[in-house]
């Protein structure tokens, strides 16, 4: 079948995630995806000296970046020096491209968790019992801490973001191809992130996610909008995931997996037509 594009599919599929299982997941992608694609896999370190025999080069469950923050540095500088079509396309302005979204989100009123990184914005930050620490440059909460109020001003700011600890309902995530909404899942348990069971999203709450949607700009890829119900009612967005979202399609019914199928299947081909090769 010469006439199939060539998909370099990237994933770590040893990474241990807590909760999840990248292996299967990607398992069950690529053996979907090879119905329309010719498919390789090769882990993260290896992108860059691969990805020219192919036509896009997928990343998907590859793990934090920040474990080969160096390599993959260079495989975004490779690939756009190149042209290297790559899915999600690297213009994604949500944890692809680092924290800096939740600080630009918090200062434009977005329904977001307050987010600060610097002491001399303490002041907007309501006032709770603890706080959240994590790193910039952090990842599946690597690097978190929990701090009271009053530690907060000896914090070593400049690396680190700082937001209130939310005392929530539940997480809920949004699962998106392109601009187009697949499904939701929600975690009931807020000491359980990753035990989560489907979720039927109301209007307000897609309005909710496609805000973020909208403002991420991403013409072609996955993503998911993940927040937390405030006791209050209120959702707040924790993350936007645009880099290498895990999808938990083990916990949707068929139907909806193989909806999911259809539409990534359908969105790599409109990504492919509208970027031909130079």
């Amino acid at each position: 079948m010469p006439d199939r594009r060539r998909v370099l599919y990237v994933t770590d599929l040893a990474y241990q995630a807590r909760g999840r299982r990248y292996c299967d997941e990607d398992i069950f992608l690529t053996s979907r995806l090879r119905d329309d694609f010719h498919i390789a896999l090769c882990h993260p370190l290896d992108a860059a000296a691969l990805m020219d025999a192919f036509d896009v080069v997928v990343v998907r469950n590859s793990g934090p970046v920040l474990h080969y923050q160096k390599e993959y540095d260079t495989f975004r500088e490779q690939a756009t020096a190149r042209g290297t079509r790559i899915y999600n396309p690297l213009s994604g302005r949500g944890d692809m491209a680092g924290k800096q979204y939740l600080l630009d989100l918090t200062a434009a009123g977005y329904p977001v968790i307050p987010t600060i990184d610097q002491p001399s914005d303490l002041h907007l930050l309501p006032e709770v019992g603890h706080y959240a620490v994590k790193p910039k440059a952090g990842a599946d909460s690597i690097g978190l801490t929990f701090v009271p109020r009053e530690q907060l001003g000896g914090l070593a700011y400049g690396d680190i973001l700082v937001q209130p600890r939310i005392d929530f309902r539940y997480e809920v995530s949004f699962y998106y191809v392109d601009d187009a909404f697949q499904y939701a899942l929600h975690a009931p348990d807020p000491e359980r992130r990753w035990v989560l069971e489907p979720y039927e999203p109301t209007d307000a709450d897609l309005t909710f996610a496609r805000r973020f949607i909208d403002w991420n700009t991403l013409d072609h890829g996955i993503q998911r909008v993940d927040a937390c119900r405030t006791r209050e009612g209120e959702l707040l967005l924790v993350e936007l995931e645009d880099l290498n979202p895990y999808l938990s399609l083990d916990l949707v019914s068929d139907r909806t997996r193989d909806s999911f199928m259809a539409s990534m299947t359908a969105s790599l081909h409109r990504f492919l037509d509208a970027h031909p090769r130079a």
